[in-house]
């Protein structure tokens, strides 16, 4: 099959690492190419198939030697690439596609959905999904579950153990919000923070301050406007009535219309919407809270959509380990053959495909597989579920007194690699951006995001 591959590699800033930094973001498909083939990959046997999702219920950890002589005919391999494409996934509807949630209405629409019209069989589905997203939190508060995704048709929320993402309690961040959805969680009692937004205003001030130094300094008259010469952003913690006692002191207040009430709260709330189905409207919820947003959630009705394609349809639940009402899913793989022109010439290009629903602990199993297999030479071009990808910002969430050790000592139970667990428990450092290319070289590691 002939096919040309973008000649224009794309520039990777990082410098050679042995490990790339943890991406919590949702692939929906990755693509490895290798100068290497990647028949070990393909027709899997019976025994080595059934051997490949034993060792994912047992947790089985496999450790391959830096390079793998003979891969096709490595079972320990083939069984450990098996292992690495299993995920849970709740409900399962096999005719229906059920990640990714947020626009997939074309891609739903035509599809039977009896559920629909049936309000016994929605809350028949919906007392199940509360089952399983139970037993799922109850997994990840005892540290053997180490992260899940909820996806719903308007935002996902990714809930993460304590130790991870360098962070020493239970957290839960969702995005994309909504100034509707934000209100319903303040009314139930739900204390979260917007981590983006509040970094942007205090760099905002910080340049504010910075430039009125500057003004001063140059003893320029200092105005009120801020470094991009548009009005500042009208502070909650401000009194309305004394922003406006300055006219009271020229003897003008009577004279000048003073704005109303609904006035001034429209105009904080115009700002509070602007961030609406942004990456900025991320929220964060921590500790004992995260357990509030579980009961919130189930009672949610804006959780499930009641129009269009997935009307009546509950949230998908991703996981990385068995649950109550879980179904074991694999993610699909094929390897494609193919030659690639490179100057006047064609050479021998192979590919591997995965395709479904890729999470972080898939990401990194398959790279140490392809590490040992391609000896130490692949390049993977990643395929982002874009509203996810704001999952890597740094939340910050270590206290002063956070001790990794101790946090972290019971996360090797939750089903994970040593090697992926260490990965996942480090900071975030990709921002709102994720990986979208990964090349290893002589066994390091450099991505572009």
């Amino acid at each position: 099959k002939d096919f040309h591959l973008p000649l224009a590699v794309p520039e990777v800033p990082s410098s050679p690492r042995h490990e790339f930094p943890a991406d919590w973001s949702i692939k929906t498909r990755l693509l490895f190419m290798s100068s290497q083939p990647f028949t070990w990959a393909e027709h899997l046997k019976a025994q080595e198939e059934a051997q490949g999702f034993t060792q994912h219920c047992r947790a089985t950890e496999t450790n391959l030697p830096q390079s793998v002589q003979e891969p096709k005919l490595s079972t320990e391999l083939r069984c450990a690439f098996q292992q690495s494409l299993v995920y849970w996934l709740h409900p399962s509807l096999p005719w229906l596609q059920l990640f990714p949630r947020i626009g997939a209405d074309r891609k739903l629409a035509g599809k039977a959905s009896p559920w629909s019209q049936d309000e016994a069989l929605q809350q028949v589905l919906m007392s199940d999904w509360s089952v399983s997203f139970t037993s799922l939190y109850n997994l990840l508060k005892a540290k053997l579950c180490p992260y899940f995704y909820v996806c719903t048709y308007q935002f996902t929320v990714l809930f993460r153990a304590a130790g991870l993402a360098g962070s020493d309690v239970l957290t839960a961040v969702i995005s994309p919000t909504t100034r509707g959805l934000r209100e319903a969680m303040r009314n139930e009692g739900i204390e979260f923070s917007l981590p983006l937004l509040e970094e942007s205003r205090t760099r905002k001030q910080k340049n504010s301050e910075m430039n009125l130094e500057m003004e001063a300094a140059d003893g320029l008259e200092v105005g009120n406007t801020t470094e991009d010469g548009q009005e500042p952003a009208p502070s909650d913690d401000d009194d309305d009535d004394e922003s406006f006692s300055w006219l009271e002191e020229m003897g003008v207040q009577d004279k000048v219309k003073k704005p109303d009430a609904i006035s001034i709260k429209l105009r904080k709330e115009k700002h509070e919407v602007q961030m609406d189905h942004k990456p900025e409207s991320l929220a964060l919820v921590k500790g004992t809270n995260t357990f509030t947003l579980l009961n919130f959630l189930i009672n949610c009705k804006s959780l499930v959509a009641v129009a269009g394609a997935q009307a009546g349809l509950p949230p998908t639940l991703l996981s990385p380990v068995a649950f109550r009402g879980g179904t074991m899913q694999t993610l699909k793989a094929r390897s494609i053959n193919a030659k690639a022109r490179v100057h006047l010439a064609y050479e021998d290009i192979f590919s591997l495909e995965i395709i479904g629903p890729v999470m972080p602990h898939s990401l990194h199993a398959l790279t140490m597989l392809l590490r040992s297999a391609q000896r130490g030479a692949f390049s993977a071009v990643l395929y982002t579920h874009e509203p996810t990808a704001v999952f890597n910002t740094d939340l910050h969430c270590a206290s002063s007194a956070f001790n990794q050790e101790t946090i972290c000592k019971d996360l090797p139970a939750c089903g994970l690699h040593t090697k992926t667990l260490d990965q996942l428990s480090q900071c975030p450092t990709l921002g709102k951006s994720s990986i979208r290319f990964l090349e290893m070289k002589d066994y390091a590691y450099t991505w572009k995001s």
